[in-house]
């Protein structure tokens, strides 16, 4: 007798073929498109054929986490991974620990791209967005999109990458533009700030609510949002971009520090019960960049922003009534 909830081995082979059809689809399909991410549980699985592993490792809103570079098998990243959502702040408050404590929803998209929500709650007076998708097989995009739910000031969403190994890094600043060391002798902790309301903002109180407050190093001004993190053992680089008016600082502890990490302050803007920003982002993983390859990859990187934002205007032009 069949009790209740039990399925026949009709059913149950079924669903095995049908489920090993799925998975075989899913094999078809990452096959015809290196760069397209593969749903696997909570997680979303690549390989690129430079880069492979895992977006959203253990199903948390952590990023990429874990990667590894393909010729050599080698781990570059660590527990917090690359291009992790981490505070949120404004200028009276920290809004929860940090966003991969709060709690969002992912979707694979027809493209290969993995769409996250997080939605706003009593402790998160806003929703927020994150598109992220493979461009080259060694190049990796985020959009993020904030929406206010009430009246904000300030506000700032603090993107954070955390590598293994990457010991040096370097940040595009200065009045005569140079990529400039994050010595030990400057500080701990590290900021570059895009101007002097910047500075008025990373030291508006909002670093130290809070677990984990940071005192902050003023370094010179950013001269464009870019920063790299080298190895020079694997001959390995990492560079992180984001558009200027998207981004008023960029960060790092010193070389020294353990914590081998690039961050990103952005938006710092008052938004309005409603209105939303975006900012675009790129990292790019390469062997033996130069710093004169790094700004070219930045002017292609705004080249591809131009360009997109032209294909969008065109299309919203062709489906207006």
């Amino acid at each position: 007798m069949r009790t209740a909830g039990r399925c026949s081995r009709r059913q149950f082979l079924g669903g095995a073929v049908a489920l090993a059809a799925s998975g075989a689809m899913l094999r078809v399909l990452a096959a015809e498109n290196k760069l397209a991410f593969v749903a696997a549980g909570k997680e979303f699985a690549f390989d690129t054929g430079v880069l492979r592993g895992t977006l959203r490792g253990g199903g948390q809103s952590k990023g990429l986490i874990p990667l590894f570079d393909c010729a050599t098998g080698t781990a570059l990243t660590k527990s917090l991974g690359l291009f992790s959502h981490y505070r949120l702040l404004d200028d009276q408050t920290r809004y929860g620990k940090a966003a991969w404590d709060w709690v969002s929803e992912a979707k694979l998209q027809s493209n290969g791209a993995v769409e996250v929500r997080w939605t706003a709650d009593e402790m998160h007076p806003f929703d927020m967005m994150a598109v992220y998708r493979w461009t080259t097989p060694n190049t990796f995009d985020l959009t993020t999109r904030l929406t206010a739910r009430k009246e904000l000031r300030k506000m700032e969403v603090f993107i954070g990458s955390y590598f293994d190994g990457f010991p040096d890094t370097v940040v595009y600043a200065g009045g005569k533009p140079s990529f400039v060391s994050a010595v030990k002798e400057a500080g701990k902790w590290q900021m570059f700030p895009r101007d002097d309301e910047a500075v008025n903002m990373i030291q508006d109180g909002r670093w130290k609510r809070g677990s984990n407050p940071v005192e902050w190093a003023i370094r010179p001004k950013l001269a464009l949002p870019v920063a790299i993190r080298r190895d020079e053992d694997r001959k390995l680089a990492a560079v992180v971009l984001t558009r200027p008016q998207d981004c008023f600082a960029m960060a790092c502890p010193q070389d020294e520090e353990g914590h081998r990490s690039i961050y990103m302050s952005l938006f710092g803007r008052d938004l309005k019960n409603g209105e939303s920003v975006e900012a675009k982002s790129r990292l790019i993983i390469g062997r033996n960049i130069t710093n004169e390859q790094a700004l070219q990859l930045y002017e292609k990187f705004r080249s591809d922003q131009t360009t997109s934002t032209g294909q969008r205007g065109r299309e919203s032009r062709k489906t207006r009534p």
